[in-house]
């Protein structure tokens, strides 16, 4: 089979607007889909017009509210909106729409006799905006009216275990004559790796307009493409990824995809989004991923879920990486080290931190990467958490001190401020000014004399950091440890250097 159409959706409230984002991403998409429901009512007698404006093959979909649209004139305005649109005032049939979408229990003989003599192909579509759906490949063949439809299956999945049963049930099917998506983040597997899922197409969004449909989970056509290079995606593609929770932003696609685009290998990484590491490894035998990278908060799991974690990482207790080889095996290892230690050296110019005194904040699974970084550079840290029995043990496997994390130990904080190292992931994906919320240490003042190390990139600027700098402290986020511990992983899962 080919690869699968790129669709994209579009929901302006005016044909004009919708043909300035067709034209806008023309080059990366195969097919549009109108989105009727979005339309301003003073435009729904020119919908027939609009496959002719724009060029392409071209969907017409009108959803109701019920099924996530914003339709709500009842059934037999839809009805006749559906026939005045479908109807040709010209001859030549190309200049008409060449899809339809209708729901599987909107089933009106009239209309599907129109559509099959027009030569339109229809998509009988099942959705659930909710809840996931179960038996997928019995209930591609109970919703299709006649073979020559495309049945599609679209629902919200509660947990990664339920995007698992797409990639389970699509290889049961024999053809790419279907649909099946899980929507939200968790479905974006499900969008990226259509191929692999035998089908018949992808939906997209503009990026000016991917907010009207937020709940559906569409990547926009430039990341697909040169993100995630979809269209070389095939069913010999090499799947890897990058698991956490919530994992709302993370740059590690880019990196490790840019990587593969340079060595000409037919390989892409993709977000594996679960707060339940058991549902990771499960989708990973069902998706047959090759190596995963391992982010907040699975470090610790993933170490003891591998077959093969090498020494460090069972002296660190905690891995951020895991190779699954052809003979069925899961190796483990830690790259936040050398990607911690070689940034870490980089940003306060030194060769080791003997003499220096440092605080790491937080006890989780980056942070025993770090702590046996800077124990390995020779310095002197006590760990701060808001769980003293994690901070101590913790401690205890590499001499340290151990504190609580809280205003009560502001003097200990003090005395261990040479470099202070923030492990956690508050502040993530924050960029409003620091408070009690977004900043672990809002109880600590800066004097100016301290540098600030932080391992979160996004934002580039977290709000302990802006309030560090704002103090005159040398400051630093984890994008360099992002990209040398990117680099280690690289060569872990691909045998090549970066």
């Amino acid at each position: 089979m080919g690869r699968p159409l790129i669709c994209l959706t579009v929901t302006g409230k005016s044909l004009q607007e919708d043909l300035l984002l067709v034209n806008k991403y023309r080059k990366y998409i195969d097919v549009v889909e109108l989105r009727g429901d979005f339309l301003c009512e003073d435009e729904w007698q020119s919908i027939r017009r609009f496959p002719s404006m724009v060029g392409l093959p071209c969907i017409l979909t009108i959803r109701r509210k019920i099924d996530g649209g914003r339709y709500d004139a009842g059934e037999a305005s839809r009805t006749v909106l559906f026939a005045r649109a479908l109807s040709f005032v010209d001859q030549d049939m190309s200049k008409g729409f060449a899809y339809v979408d209708f729901e599987e229990n909107f089933r009106v003989a009239s209309l599907q006799d129109a559509a099959i003599a027009y030569g339109l192909k229809i998509i009988r579509s099942l959705h659930d905006m909710k809840n996931p759906i179960s038996n997928l490949a019995q209930k591609l063949e109970q919703i299709k009216v006649t073979d020559y439809e495309i049945p599609k299956i679209a629902f919200m999945p509660h947990s990664l275990d339920d995007v698992r049963q797409v990639f389970a049930e699509a290889s049961k099917l024999k053809d790419s004559n279907h649909i099946l998506l899980a929507m939200g983040p968790l479905g974006e597997p499900t969008r990226i790796l259509g191929a692999k899922l035998k089908n018949h197409l992808t939906f997209t969004s503009p990026r000016e307009t991917i907010s009207n449909v937020s709940n559906l989970g569409h990547l926009d056509p430039i990341t697909l493409c040169d993100t995630y290079h979809f269209t070389s995606i095939d069913n010999n593609t090499r799947v890897y990824g990058i698991t956490g929770w919530p994992l709302v932003k993370t740059s590690s696609p880019e990196l490790h995809n840019a990587g593969y685009r340079k060595h000409g290998m037919n390989a892409v990484y993709i977000p594996i989004r679960s707060e339940n590491f058991p549902d990771v490894m499960e989708f990973a035998e069902a998706a047959d991923i090759s190596g995963l990278s391992v982010t907040i908060p699975h470090k610790e799991a993933a170490m003891k879920f591998a077959d093969r974690p090498d020494r460090q990482t069972t002296d660190i207790g905690a891995s951020n990486t895991l190779v699954h080889t052809s003979d069925g095996i899961w190796h483990a290892y830690n790259t936040d080290v050398t990607g911690f230690t070689r940034s870490l050296l980089e940003f306060t110019g030194t060769k080791n931190l003997a003499h220096k005194k440092v605080a790491i904040i937080g006890a989780g699974g980056a942070s025993r990467a770090i702590a046996y970084a800077v124990k390995m550079l020779r310095g002197n840290a006590c760990i701060f958490n808001r769980t003293l029995k994690k901070a101590a043990d913790l401690a205890s496997l590499y001499g340290f001190k151990a504190a609580a994390l809280g205003p009560d130990s502001l003097d200990m904080l003090k005395k261990y401020s040479d470099i202070i190292i923030q492990t956690t992931s508050v502040g993530m994906n924050s960029d409003s000014v620091s408070n009690e919320s977004n900043d672990p240490i809002f109880f600590y003042d800066f004097t100016g004399r301290e540098m600030l190390f932080d391992i979160i990139y996004v934002p580039a600027v977290t709000p302990v950091m802006s309030r560090a700098s704002k103090a005159g402290c040398k400051v630093c986020n984890g994008y360099d440890m992002l990209r040398y511990q990117g680099y280690q992983q690289f060569q872990l899962f691909t045998g090549c250097d970066y």
